[in-house]
């Protein structure tokens, strides 16, 4: 302790009776920051946007995300991965992208379970459970559950579950969360700019007591494909309900759409609308229009577009 620290010590103990001293003694738990990374730790881009990864191989191996760092030139601030359901929070998992100075995305896929059950809390005992995990842990956690549900393509989605029972199971998930004291979560509400149903958003919003971010997954499949077609529509719906920030939860471009000539547009769109950030698919898949080769490794004209495109809106 230094001298000029002992004599406001001392001068406190005379002025207050020592409870500036247990004050000092008694640490609380340091505060979380933006979902970024650990508190001691810098985000990797600009405060304003998050660059995230769905990096093949991860989990288990660490190489991709290392990979894709590398390719784009920083390190990425969130790192997206999914839980089925019952599965317990992947604590360790976690840990690793955090001891990476990131943040966790999950997509909590409730599959072969009722949403209408878990709206009436019969699941209510894993959703501590795992929510108690998540408080341990204590580091920020972004928690999407039941993503792409204006889509009809999952069993929660529409068409398999009514709007009204989606939200109160929305809904009953955060509280249970909030319960449990995992104030450490960010909630991402996420819906797909590529549905079949357009213009039905509002019916899947449990309003902003619920959420923290909003997230939007759309892909450039064909060279037809531009921000404008893919994502404005969704934005500007979703604008009429809430302000709430926008995240590219899940994006890519595909080598048919002309992947290196159409990151100019996505970034372009992406600082026209003022969105959070972007997580980019960088997953190969090949079969057919909607699973191509998202990888941006492997194409030097794409990476250096990539990397232009983070410079364009300040995050590099």
């Amino acid at each position: 302790m230094t001298r000029r620290l002992l004599a406001a010590c001392l001068a406190a103990l005379a002025l207050t009776g020592c409870s500036a001293l247990r004050h000092a003694a008694a640490v609380p738990p340091r505060p979380h920051p933006p979902v970024t990374a650990r508190a001691s730790a810098r985000p990797a881009a600009a405060p304003h946007f998050y660059l995230g990864v769905r990096a093949q191989g991860f989990p288990p191996s660490w190489a991709a995300v290392r990979e894709f760092s590398a390719a784009v030139g920083q390190a990425p601030s969130l790192v997206l991965f999914y839980s089925g359901w019952n599965e317990p929070f992947p604590t360790r998992l976690a840990s690793l992208v955090a001891a990476h100075r990131i943040t966790p995305l999950i997509q909590l896929n409730p599959e072969n379970v009722s949403l209408a059950g878990i709206a009436a809390g019969r699941d209510d005992r894993y959703l501590r459970a795992y929510a108690a995990a998540v408080r341990s842990y204590r580091d920020p956690v972004v928690i999407g559950f039941a993503h792409e549900m204006n889509g009809s393509w999952y069993p929660w989605g529409y068409g398999h579950t009514s709007p009204a029972v989606w939200v109160r199971a929305w809904q009953h998930v955060v509280t249970v969360f909030r319960a449990a004291g995992a104030s450490n979560v960010k909630w991402l509400w996420t819906a797909s700019a590529g549905s079949d149903v357009p213009g039905r958003l509002r019916q899947y919003w449990p309003g902003s007591r619920y959420v923290t971010w909003v997230g939007i997954d759309g892909y450039y499949y064909t060279p037809a494909k531009r921000f404008t077609r893919i994502f404005v529509p969704a934005i500007t719906e979703i604008r009429s309900f809430t302000h709430d920030p926008i995240l590219l939860s899940e994006t890519a471009i595909g080598p048919v759409a002309g992947q290196a000539q159409m990151i100019p547009n996505l970034f372009a769109g992406i600082r026209r609308y003022h969105l959070l950030g972007l997580v980019w698919y960088d997953v190969a898949q090949h079969d057919g229009r909607y699973h191509q080769d998202w990888r941006l490794e492997g194409n030097p004209a794409a990476i250096t577009a990539f990397r232009r495109g983070l410079a364009m809106i300040g995050a590099g």
